[in-house]
């Protein structure tokens, strides 16, 4: 791939990572920032660096027709989306290509229906991949959503379709509550995704987030295994592991076997993640959705499997095909990654941007970070700073070279999450593999988390 380039439409440490992946492939790099973004680490790194616009996320980030502009008239080749902003924008993949550039991704069409949970529901039961009783498409409103209740009982998860991160999703437990909050999670889609449509699935209490991670090249598709994100704060995952130490061999295969069939059965290209829910006293799987991107949890996939994500989904991109048979993916020892953000958990996890003091990494893990010394962390975007990651010959080594790497680690000059890890790292529930994706909320109401 010598010769060439790479636009980067991100930022923070996704952008590092992208540049780092795209430089080994011997790609020249140029990075997309705000103006707010002109001294991060992505910048530093890069070949070249070309301005997007404000620091308003809409007026650099997520400007479709700036970033494409900018990214053709640098002469790039191609363009890696990362995660977040325009990642999983359909409308932006074909604006990319429209210009005679690769999107490095899925295509439009798989982006636009993956993206649509309904329509990703409705690919998975043809697919043959398990998925929870629920409405057959979109509910138009509360009449239907009763009808729908009557049939499969309660507790319902209300969803939106077009939804993402959380947003829009209501429990009803009841027909008065139903009634109430269907209109709540209209108004809240229809604000964030400017789609108001929702379904509805029989929610599955003390389950497990299993999320399957699949690389396609837009006809044969390969599985790399499963990971656990059940340790969740408001839906959004801090925590994550490979593999899930909860399912046994034929599960496992049962629902990366799945995975499979549904990426070729949208033809998928690129790196993507299909969710499921896991109900262990069941032993059953049920579909969520696909994440057609790169996973900010991506890494530790790569830490069992020895397989670079992200210089795959580049390769892939480019045209080649996909390298890898089934066969050729194998798993070794136990991943854990947490989401280091700049957040203070004693204080309701109150975002806390600031300059960077000196910091000192651990010995033993690997820490994919943004920062440096003397950086000021802008307050216009997410808080996300890094992620941890270690590695050990099973869960157990895993889990204390955690507890090391985070009394090792020290980032002096802000409020983090890395507190709260060095206090559930030692949680015996969760050394027990015990935790569901109620575990964390739970927890946070009976435990104080010291400042540091």
């Amino acid at each position: 791939m010598t010769g060439k380039s790479l636009f980067i439409a991100n930022r923070g440490e996704i952008a590092v990572r992208i540049n780092r992946a795209a430089k080994a492939l011997g790609l020249s790099v140029i990075q997309g920032h705000s103006e707010a973004d002109a001294d991060m680490l992505a910048v530093r790194m890069a070949d070249r660096a070309v301005e997007l616009g404000p620091p308003a996320a809409n007026k650099s980030y997520l400007d479709v027709a700036r970033v494409v502009a900018v990214a053709k008239e640098a002469g790039a080749d191609a363009v890696h989306p990362g995660y977040g902003f325009l990642a999983e924008n359909a409308s932006f993949a074909a604006a990319v290509e429209a210009a005679g550039m690769i999107f490095v991704g899925p295509t439009a069409d798989t982006i636009s229906r993956m993206g649509d949970k309904v329509a990703a529901r409705e690919a998975a039961i043809a697919a043959e991949v398990p998925t929870s009783p629920g409405s057959d498409g979109r509910i138009e409103g509360v009449d239907e959503g009763l009808k729908v209740a009557a049939a499969i009982g309660y507790p319902l998860m209300i969803k939106a379709a077009a939804g993402g991160g959380g947003r829009g999703i209501r429990v009803a437990e009841s027909d008065d509550d139903l009634r109430r909050l269907i209109p709540q999670a209209q108004s809240e889609a229809a604000a964030a995704f400017g789609d108001g449509g929702l379904y509805i699935e029989r929610m599955v209490r003390d389950a497990r987030h299993i999320e399957v991670q699949v690389l396609g090249d837009g006809s044969r598709a390969v599985h790399l295994f499963e990971r656990e994100c059940s340790l969740q704060r408001r839906r959004q995952k801090v925590w994550e592991e490979a593999p899930a130490a909860c399912l046994s061999d034929a599960a496992r295969t049962r629902v990366c076997d799945a995975s499979v069939r549904m990426a070729e059965a949208v033809n998928y290209r690129g790196a993507g993640t299909l969710e499921f829910l896991y109900e262990p006293e069941r032993d059953e799987f049920y579909f969520m959705e696909m994440n057609t991107r790169i996973q900010v949890e991506h890494p530790v996939t790569e830490m069992i499997t020895g397989v670079d994500l992200v210089q795959e989904m580049i390769r892939i991109a480019f045209g080649e095909p996909l390298r890898l048979a089934q066969d050729d993916v194998s798993m070794s020892g136990h991943s854990i990654e947490v989401r280091v953000n700049a957040e203070d958990p004693s204080n309701n996890f109150m975002p806390f941007p600031g300059l960077v003091g000196a910091m000192a990494m651990p010995a033993n893990a690997r820490f994919d970070t943004m920062l440096y010394e003397g950086y000021a962390i802008p307050p216009f975007y997410d808080s996300l700073l890094g992620k941890l990651i270690v590695h050990g010959a099973n869960r157990e080594a895993a889990m204390n070279a955690l507890a090391t790497a985070l009394d090792e680690i020290r980032i002096e000059g802000l409020k983090t999450t890395l507190p709260l890890f060095r206090a559930l790292v030692r949680d015996a529930d969760i050394r027990a593999d015990k935790a569901t994706t109620s575990y964390l909320e739970t927890w946070l109401e009976s435990h104080a988390i010291d400042a540091a």
